[in-house]
């Protein structure tokens, strides 16, 4: 393979600052196992993308140091072409590089990057924007927009500190869902859009949901009480919540989501477009340096 060279995508303030600390780490790994490098500190997505590209177009590998929003506009950039993406865990969630198998401890992740292994994932469009792990919308729009705003609270026990936020002010909401030419309209909390199987710091939303199998996991979520929602929050880090009567889950290529009220569609932590949507899989899209 010859001596690949990689550039750090750094957000200083990912993880309230935990990326800085990680970055410090990493370098000293990389530096050990003379492993060629360069950092940029971004400033927002846009110049982390515009980086990504350019890294890209000279062959060097970006490495994301972030968490999973970042990584997944890195990912959408990276989409399509043969330079792999890399990432080493630097956010709250981290929830792409749990499902992918990139260790959380920098040293560990440097090793594999040493390595070089890669594998081939799908990844999403919503409305044309590009992301890696869940979209979703409904319920989960509260929750994201209340877990960005905290200020208080600080890491992945932020997102339940907005999910309770949320539900105390929920309303239930009326759903239209055609997955594959397959539609349906419910009234309740939440539709999410999988191509991966976590979010929101180790959440199973879409347990069964496989990153290369062509296939979003669709997880509708019906009306029920919100007592019930409380007592089965827990389920949903085993990912047993899929089997209560009150949530659905199908397979589909193509998805159309509207509602009968304006909704965000947050994936991998960020706001990415608003209802109506429409999501489509790009197939073995993206090559990822993992297990």
């Amino acid at each position: 393979m010859g001596e690949r060279s990689h550039l750090l995508l750094v957000n200083p303030s990912a993880g309230g600052g935990r990326a800085r600390k990680v970055l410090a780490r990493a370098e000293v790994a990389l530096k050990a196992r003379e492993i060629d490098y360069r950092v940029e500190l971004t400033t927002d997505i846009d110049h982390a993308c515009e980086l990504a590209r350019g890294a890209a177009a000279e062959g060097r590998i970006p490495v994301v140091i972030s968490g999973d929003g970042l990584v997944g506009k890195v990912g959408g950039v990276l989409a399509g072409g043969e330079v792999p993406l890399a990432v080493i865990p630097g956010g709250r969630g981290n929830d792409f590089a749990r499902v992918v198998g990139i260790p959380t401890e920098p040293e560990d992740a440097v090793a594999l990057l040493a390595a070089g292994t890669t594998r081939r994932i799908d990844v999403g469009e919503a409305n044309g924007e590009r992301f890696l792990c869940i979209a979703s919308c409904g319920f989960d729009s509260d929750a994201n927009r209340i877990a960005n705003e905290a200020k208080v609270v600080k890491g992945p026990i932020v997102y339940a500190y907005a999910a309770l936020r949320a539900l105390a002010a929920w309303q239930p909401a009326g759903f239209t869902v055609d997955a594959d030419g397959d539609q349906r309209r419910f009234s309740g909390f939440t539709v999410a859009v999988a191509n991966s199987k976590a979010y929101g710091g180790g959440m199973m939303m879409a347990p069964d949901a496989v990153l290369d199998d062509g296939l979003f996991d669709v997880v509708m979520s019906s009306n029920t009480g919100k007592l019930r929602v409380l007592a089965n929050m827990p389920k949903i880090f085993k990912g047993t919540h899929v089997e209560n009567p009150e949530v659905e889950v199908i397979r589909a290529r193509e998805v159309e989501i509207s509602a009968d009220r304006p909704f965000a569609v947050y994936a991998d932590g960020e706001h990415i477009t608003d209802l109506p949507a429409k999501l489509r899989l790009l197939p073995g899209a993206l090559s990822v340096i993992a297990p």
